[in-house]
């Protein structure tokens, strides 16, 4: 497991290009039979993907990186599907995931499995894992069960669908919040205009990125903007001080989750489109 420390954002403006991609983006998150992991010392959480192809992975951590006896032992996770089909069997339980179905694992669980219905067509396992102070309880999630909210306009090219998974008026978590944005076809940017959150950091995921297409990733203090050139299936960290938007060459979806002080979702500062520089 990688692990990555919060820089401040007054070093932040003076990063160059390499820097601001090494402290935020995690370019490799899947290949064939491992489970890639980062724990950022932002909020603690952990995000990771698992591919298994011929054969079952198991969700691990060595103990001297949570200093617990197994991964969940004061952790929760949650996970979504974002190829082909598979399932993840937790304690003895197997859950079916279809590409965009979700799960949440509560506290407590000793054993994750993650499998892929097909050799030839893998399932590719996002998820992310944060601390977590009380137990509850593990729920599938398909896309079909969260409530979609239409959002955004085509004359300013950011007509989307928030599937809402893991929140408060959904599958209950203690602290994690977690859900896939859909852009509709010709619409390239998201989150604009912009907000932070003092209160809680974010994790982006971009996929459905067709090659040669890229997604232009807007982090930063909204007086000092940076960008971070992103390719599909790949994730960055954004500490509550930053912004976090993006516009891609082409169409694109993402996975958002958040960790902090609350689960609030409309818990956020707007950003003026006038104020951004």
């Amino acid at each position: 497991m990688e692990t990555r420390y919060p820089p401040q954002p007054e070093a932040v403006r003076r990063y160059t290009t390499e820097e601001l991609r090494r402290d935020f983006l995690i370019e490799r998150l899947f290949s064939d039979d491992a489970v890639h992991m980062v724990y950022s010392h932002i909020d603690r959480v952990i995000v990771g993907g698992a591919c298994p192809v011929s054969q079952a992975l198991v969700l691990t951590a060595d103990k001297k990186d949570l200093g617990a006896d197994f991964f969940l032992e004061r952790r929760e996770l949650g996970v979504v599907n974002v190829a082909g089909p598979g399932r993840v069997i937790v304690d003895g339980t197997a859950y079916p995931m279809q590409k965009l179905d979700g799960l949440y694992v509560g506290r407590g669980a000793r054993e994750v499995r993650f499998e892929s219905d097909s050799a030839q067509i893998p399932a590719h396992f996002y998820f992310v894992s944060t601390p977590a102070h009380a137990s509850c309880p593990t729920a599938h999630i398909p896309i079909s069960s969260a409530a979609p909210s239409h959002l955004g306009s085509l004359a300013n090219s950011n007509e989307r669908t928030i599937y809402k998974y893991i929140h408060p008026d959904g599958v209950k978590s203690c602290q994690l919040v977690m859900g896939v944005t859909l852009l509709d076809p010709n619409n390239m940017w998201n989150t604009m205009p912009a907000h932070t959150h003092a209160r809680r950091m974010e994790v982006y995921f971009y996929f459905n990125v067709e090659e040669p297409n890229v997604v232009f990733h807007l982090m930063g203090e909204p007086n000092e903007t940076r960008h971070v050139v992103m390719r599909g299936e790949q994730a960055i960290l954004s500490p509550s001080w930053s912004l976090h938007s993006a516009m891609g060459t082409g169409n694109y979806a993402f996975i958002w989750a958040m960790a902090g002080e609350n689960q609030t979702f409309s818990d956020m500062d707007a950003i003026a489109m006038a104020d951004l520089k």
